[in-house]
């Protein structure tokens, strides 16, 4: 789980990706790493509902964690 994403241009993105393999790495659970990432891109984002900053945070875990792809992602509108 130690990979590199850096390369990821949103700094949201790229705080969500990391700050969740940091915690799974530290033995937090799936449903905790989740929601203190959605707390974290809600901080950066707060005019985002929970509903789409779940989406987010679960499509960002989904593409850089599980499928382990480098490739941009829709994501959110900031750089």
């Amino acid at each position: 789980m130690g990979r590199d994403f850096s390369h990821i241009a949103r700094r949201c993105e790229r705080a969500v990706v990391t700050a969740y393999r940091e915690l799974r790495e530290q033995g937090a659970g799936d449903f905790s790493a989740f929601g203190a990432c959605t707390a974290l891109y809600r901080i950066h984002h707060p005019e985002s509902s929970v509903n789409e900053a779940r989406r987010l945070v679960a499509e960002w875990i989904d593409h850089h964690i599980v499928r382990a792809e480098a490739g941009p992602t829709d994501g959110c509108g900031c750089d």
